[in-house]
């Protein structure tokens, strides 16, 4: 394909970032504390990182592992911090809970993407716990910003997931299915060729990219596999 897909990984800091733009990168998630599933950052890793590489970087807002935002008290701070990190320079992001339901917990994220103000964002793999996917999708439809989804297709991963993927991929274009498909979650290399001849063009790694582990940094060599594999 002559379109260049769009590989996305995760930083933790700037040393990350710095060896994830020299492989290939075209974006990163920024997170912090990788044993909660990536958490939002500091304003201050954010400048860092911000100050260190020139590709686009999408900040997570949450707070505690798992996708509900938590009581009013919880959302209260997560606006906080999103308008820190605006103030600070960041213009996309990163969001998505979910209600007891299993819907979209639109309270949480009307009141975030209100502050955003605009800003271009993912909604994260919370997706792949909805109790509808379709009705979610349709619950977003019309919020600003929304640009993406980020995607294994299933809780368990892209290996249980990618009959879904391909379906949704498939779909591309409906109402509901304008966003762009960022597909991570036990990601491998050996997925590309079905989900890149679906028409699939984005991509999202975290430990590819840290063939040592999540205690080491990102790998520069590790990325550029992903990348030469992306454009083959």
């Amino acid at each position: 394909m002559s379109k260049r897909a769009v590989l996305e990984v995760i930083a933790l800091d700037a040393e990350d970032a710095v060896a994830a733009q020299a492989g290939g990168a075209d974006r990163l998630e920024l997170v912090t504390d990788m044993a909660a599933d990536g958490l939002t950052p500091s304003r201050e890793t954010f400048a860092s990182i911000r100050a260190s590489v020139d590709i686009s970087l999408r900040v997570m807002l949450r707070l505690a592992d798992g996708f509900a935002a938590g009581d009013g008290g919880e959302v209260d701070e997560l606006v906080r911090r999103a308008r820190e990190l605006r103030s600070e320079g960041a213009d996309e992001f990163v969001l998505g809970f979910l209600d007891e339901a299993g819907g979209a917990d639109l309270p949480a994220v009307e009141a975030l993407v209100d502050v955003l103000d605009g800003c271009r964002w993912t909604f994260h793999r919370a997706i792949d716990r909805a109790a509808d996917r379709d009705a979610l999708r349709k619950q977003l439809a019309d919020l600003p910003g929304l640009d993406t989804y980020l995607t294994a297709g299933s809780a368990d991963g892209v290996d249980d997931g990618l009959p879904t993927l391909l379906a949704e991929a498939a779909r591309r274009g409906e109402p509901g299915y304008e966003p762009q498909l960022l597909i991570g979650g036990g990601l491998r290399l050996d997925h590309l060729p079905k989900l890149r001849a679906a028409g699939v063009d984005a991509f999202h790694i975290g430990g590819a990219a840290r063939p040592d582990g999540w205690s080491a940094p990102v790998s520069a060599a590790a990325v550029a596999e992903w990348r030469a594999a992306l454009d083959d």
